[in-house]
């Protein structure tokens, strides 16, 4: 069997692009009744492959409208959002649906985890929507358990998990089809010091050895040391862009 790390490494990009992302001018903004809420206003940023980037800023300063661009879950207002080289405007619903599930995975503040489906079958999941064949599919998830220490949990259900074994299981089903990017929204809020140190270790191992970008929203200044890349946001604008020497 492959190493659990190398079937989770991100193919090749089909595009020649030179970073994972590259907004140019975003604006998003929504409509509460009569009045128009901007939350993002003329974001340019660009951020490389195989980096472990942070985005940081208070509740309501527009991280998590960034993170939902970044995704294809949500569209700007204005400006252009490039996702692995592609443009994600040019796409129609089911190509966008398509290219995300393919190229993107998400962990989740509240993992969101199927509560009627076993650790296994959360995990292989995004196969399954991507078609991947039965054994293959096997393989992978098999593999991915083994990965992030949960093989001896594979039959049971989120309810019966901690929440750190729970964060390990939405890791593991980010991680299984080999995403290009990885984006994750507070993904250490709801878990203990000592959980979220060991769930960060897992995630910076993983990323270096399978080069797969990660992209987070966080407040945790435990994850936020870790940062390759930074980038403070306030107000629904960038104020500061760091990239951290040395790493």
């Amino acid at each position: 069997m492959a190493s659990a790390l190398a079937i989770a490494t991100p193919a090749t990009p089909a595009t020649s692009a030179s970073m994972a992302v590259r907004l140019n001018q975003v604006a998003r903004t929504y409509r509460a009744g009569t009045i128009e809420v901007p939350a993002l206003k003329n974001v340019s940023l660009e951020i490389p492959f195989h980096r472990f980037s942070m985005v940081i800023g208070q509740s309501g300063s527009g991280k998590t409208t960034l993170l939902n661009l970044i995704g294809c879950i949500d569209a700007p207002s204005g400006g252009t959002v490039e996702v692995c080289g592609q443009n994600v405007a040019e796409l129609n619903d089911d190509a966008t649906s398509d290219f995300r599930a393919r190229n993107i995975g998400f962990i989740f503040q509240s993992f969101s985890l199927v509560p009627v489906l076993s650790a296994y079958e959360n995990v292989e999941y995004p196969l399954l929507l991507i078609g991947t064949p039965p054994a293959e599919r096997r393989e992978r998830t098999l593999v991915m358990l083994q990965a992030v220490g949960l093989a001896e949990q594979a039959r049971q259900r989120p309810n019966e998990l901690s929440g750190g074994q729970k964060q390990r299981v939405a890791i593991a089903r980010a991680l299984v089809k080999g995403p290009q990017i990885v984006l994750a929204d507070e993904p250490t809020a709801n878990l203990d010091s000592a959980t979220g140190a060991s769930i960060i270790e897992l995630m910076r191992r993983v990323q270096a050895q399978s080069r797969t970008t990660f992209i987070f929203a966080t407040h945790d200044q435990q994850l936020i040391s870790h940062a390759d890349e930074l980038f403070s946001i306030r107000d629904g604008k960038v104020v500061e862009h760091r990239t951290e020497a040395g790493r």
